[in-house]
């Protein structure tokens, strides 16, 4: 009995190989986040983690600065802090923040917008459009709007008041018929204490010179991207202050009330 041996050119093995091979798992997007919003409303305003630290672990993001002077806002690699005059301030590595949080923005999913929404009908339209609400989503926002409502606080002295008190000292600053982006996250609610339960939004104009925490706007026609995000890494501040704050308790009404 003859027995044929059969052989195949190599590129046709390789060509199989990588046809029954499983395809490669796509990469997590990781939420990196310094201290947490219930401590930051106890006062916990000492900054112990660098602004180029942060830069290392996103692009994308936002926080506020050592002192509470000022809101934090990361757009493009490039990062701001917007102080009580309202305008944006280009930042240095060496600042220090006691609570911010950052990504790799990388959307997987566009939405364009051009209907008249305010802030609270924004929110609602995206959570309509999230795939699932149990995941942190990165939010960017660009293009036109009739109106935005910003703010931002000034630089706090020890002993620090908790932010309910400083919220009440907020510079506000209202902006028209302009361009601008939108840069914030979502937190499902299990998140809460741990950052805002819902939606937390930042503002920039287009140039770059001025913004703040977003309290309100009007959309005229905008680009919305998403980014789901799969892994969440929190910090926590190895300091004097924050082993020494009750964390304890349901502040999710003085967070509201901060935040909106």
């Amino acid at each position: 009995m003859n027995i044929r041996r059969f052989s195949l050119p190599l590129f046709l093995l390789l060509a199989l190989f990588l046809t029954c091979a499983p395809a490669p798992a796509a990469e997590p997007k990781t939420l990196f986040q310094t201290s947490t919003l219930q401590a930051l409303m106890n006062g916990v305003y000492d900054g112990d983690f660098s602004l180029g630290e942060l830069a290392r672990r996103g692009d994308f993001g936002l926080g506020t600065f050592e002192a509470l002077d000022g809101e934090l806002v990361a757009l493009d690699g490039k990062f701001y802090q917007v102080k009580a005059d309202g305008k944006a301030y280009p930042v240095n590595p060496a600042q220090k923040t006691p609570f911010a949080q950052s990504t790799f923005f990388r959307p997987d999913q566009t939405l364009n917008l051009s209907q008249t929404l305010n802030l609270k009908q924004l929110e609602e339209c995206l959570t309509g459009r999230l795939p699932s609400a149990n995941f942190p989503y990165a939010i960017k926002i660009t293009g036109n709007f009739s109106y935005i409502k910003a703010r931002s606080v000034p630089r706090q002295s020890r002993p620090y008041p908790p932010l309910t008190e400083v919220a009440n000292k907020q510079a506000v600053f209202e902006f028209r018929d302009l361009n601008g982006v939108i840069v914030g996250f979502y937190h499902p609610a299990y998140l809460a204490g741990i950052n805002v339960a819902g939606y937390h939004f930042h503002f920039l104009t287009a140039d770059r010179r001025s913004g703040g925490h977003l309290l309100d706007c009007r959309l005229k026609q905008v680009k919305v991207e998403l980014s789901r995000l799969t892994e969440f890494q929190l910090r926590l501040p190895p300091t004097p202050e924050f082993s020494r704050t009750d964390l304890t308790g349901d502040q999710k009404e003085k967070i509201n009330k901060v935040e909106k």
